[in-house]
């Protein structure tokens, strides 16, 4: 199976070059200083699960690899819309193309370019930052990738995949339902990227204020709220099983919109929080702890060269 990884981060590049390191046929397509690097050392991991430096083909153009068997985007959700085009490349007549993005949009956006038949639905639960050009620092333990096809519980291209990441020793899951496995994480992710971004705080720190975790709890339960409008079928306790996954989170966890904002890189607001107040309002729904955050987070949305400007 030739797999590619769009986007060579800390997602795409720590799960390709596992997938390398076992021997599965693995490229990646990156970019600058990035790319560089891991042409020239390959790609450096630093991780509790273990270090590794793993040499693996790296293109910045889609179309010197050509047609793969499965395709993953780890991309920013702003890249979206126009990375579906340039993969175009890659896509063969067999091609299965997955997101491992944060949002809830992305599913929609690649069936209109490829069409539903070849569009599967993925998650990334990991923890990562690029330390350095060429090097991914993998922070605490939890490195899962979940795979599924809408409304095809036992898809072999799921199941394929699945068997080559368990050789190598990566925690894989093949979902039999992933529309629901991807709200479980959005329901999670639009409420820490939200709290840590808006109070610039890791967990530890904002959880030490009830008012704050009270408002963890109203930011989960209209994201829940959200999801079952959709017709996902959330467990009857998905809000407080959410909840108690933010209470059992390390101190240090920071969200990866945090980190964006610590370095006056751009947001992905628009798609988490951003993304819970249009579709709630779409049914009717108010959002008003999201809509509250998104006000308080929009000026920093575009960078930090906005903000001074």
């Amino acid at each position: 199976m030739k797999i590619v990884f769009v986007g060579a981060g800390g997602v795409g590049g720590y799960f390709g070059a596992r997938l390398a390191a076992a021997g599965a046929d693995v490229a990646l397509v990156a970019r600058g200083p990035h790319l560089a690097a891991i042409r020239a050392g390959g790609i450096r991991i630093e991780s509790a699960q273990g270090d590794l430096v793993q040499p693996i083909r790296a293109e910045a153009d889609p179309a010197a690899i050509g047609p793969a068997d499965i395709v993953f985007l780890a991309i920013k959700l702003w890249d979206l819309e126009a990375t579906a085009r340039q993969i175009a490349p890659l896509v063969g007549p067999q091609t299965s193309v997955v997101s491992l993005q944060n949002g809830v949009d992305a599913a929609d956006v690649l069936r209109a370019a490829y069409g539903p038949e070849r569009v599967l639905g993925g998650v990334a639960h990991i923890a990562t930052t690029i330390s350095a050009p060429g090097t991914i620092r993998h922070t605490g333990t939890l490195a899962r990738i979940t795979v599924g096809a809408f409304g095809q519980p036992d898809h072999p291209r799921v199941l394929a995949f699945a068997d080559i990441a368990k050789k190598a020793g990566i925690d894989v899951v093949a979902s039999p339902d992933i529309a629901k496995s991807i709200w479980e994480k959005f329901v999670f992710l639009a409420a820490f990227s939200a709290i840590t971004a808006a109070t610039r705080l890791p967990k530890g720190a904002l959880w030490k204020a009830e008012a704050t975790r009270e408002t963890v709890r109203r930011l989960i339960e209209e994201s829940v709220a959200l999801a079952r409008a959709q017709g996902v079928a959330l467990a009857s306790d998905q809000a407080e099983r959410t909840f108690g996954m933010f209470q059992s989170m390390p101190d240090a966890m920071k969200s990866s919109m945090l980190h964006d904002l610590e370095r006056g890189a751009r947001l992905e607001l628009p798609w988490l929080s951003g993304a819970v107040v249009r579709l709630s309002a779409r049914h009717g729904l108010e959002a008003p702890t999201h809509a509250a955050l998104v006000g308080a987070l929009a000026p920093h949305a575009d960078g930090a060269a906005n903000v001074r400007s």
